[in-house]
């Protein structure tokens, strides 16, 4: 069973890490090749080769369904579909009131009104969007890890690092560069370094919230929030980061963001071994 499920995990890995490059691929020989910044038939073959290749994993290599965590499993876990829908707006108040109070950040540009309409209306599709997402990076990935006994560390890096591989292409090819200059004004290749980095942070609360519920929801719900919050605040110019301070105090990529996300993640793992000590489980050392 190990096996089976280790030999399962490297070809979804193998797929994810090359799935963008073919959507570059594919863009160049049917899109002019000088620009292929933005939404485009290789972006899309770029987002939905992951849920493909887990379908695909489930139904036809042995993995199945039972451990794919779409039981919403409320009992019980109420608390951390709190801490889900709240972490991000938390965390984000928390880092625009110290870059607001230091002068590295400025809300003068925050229109209250606008920008409630944007966030309440990008729920939805990002409800919908972040199933598929978290079906594959928390349902699949993490879930099969766990099977292999790793240490959580293990655990953190390989999603962190394949979630953030799986990014490369967009980072260095799709992302247009407005949006990019408008979160971290460097290079593309300095940018995806930043990114994966902030990905491997926020990646141990999302393992952690899957493994604390052995529900994908909870995670579902964070990223949602997430990508309605985040993006469009610095993305759209509802603040601004004094140059030089972005990388440590951009709510997107910001060193003191991406310490805070880690804390939550690493408050949830400490949670979770005293209740699987309490109930005399045997838990994986870090």
């Amino acid at each position: 069973m190990k096996g089976t499920t280790a030999r399962n995990i490297i070809i979804f890995s193998v797929v994810v890490i090359v799935s963008g490059w073919l959507g570059v691929l594919l863009d160049n020989v049917i899109v002019n090749p000088t620009n292929l910044e933005g939404e485009s038939l290789g972006m899309g073959l770029w987002l939905v080769l992951p849920l493909i290749t887990t379908v695909l994993l489930r139904v036809f290599f042995g993995d199945g369904w039972k451990d794919a965590g779409f039981e919403p499993k409320f009992k019980g876990n109420i608390k951390w579909y709190v801490i889900a829908v709240l972490v991000y707006p938390l965390v984000t108040a928390i880092v625009v009131l110290l870059g607001v109070l230091t002068g590295w950040i400025s809300i003068s540009g925050l229109n209250m009104g606008a920008f409630a309409l944007i966030f309440s209306s990008a729920l939805l599709a990002g409800f919908i969007k972040n199933i598929f997402e978290e079906s594959v990076w928390r349902g699949y990935l993490t879930s099969k890890l766990l099977k292999l006994n790793l240490s959580d560390s293990t655990i953190y890096l390989i999603v962190g690092g394949v979630w953030g591989a799986w990014h490369i292409p967009y980072y260095l090819v799709f992302l247009p560069a407005a949006d990019m200059y408008a979160i971290l004004p460097v290079s593309r290749f300095i940018f995806a370094l930043a990114a994966i980095g902030t990905m491997i942070g926020w990646s141990v609360m999302f393992v952690e919230l899957y493994r604390v519920t052995r529900s994908i929801w909870p995670c579902v719900l964070a990223h949602m929030v997430e990508d309605a919050l985040i993006n469009p605040l610095v993305i759209d110019g509802y603040m601004s980061i004094s140059s030089g301070k972005e990388i440590f105090i951009s709510p997107i990529t910001g060193v003191i963001t991406t310490l805070l996300y880690l804390s939550v993640g690493l408050f949830i793992r400490g949670w979770r071994i005293n209740r699987e000590r309490r109930i005399n489980l045997s838990y994986i050392p870090f």
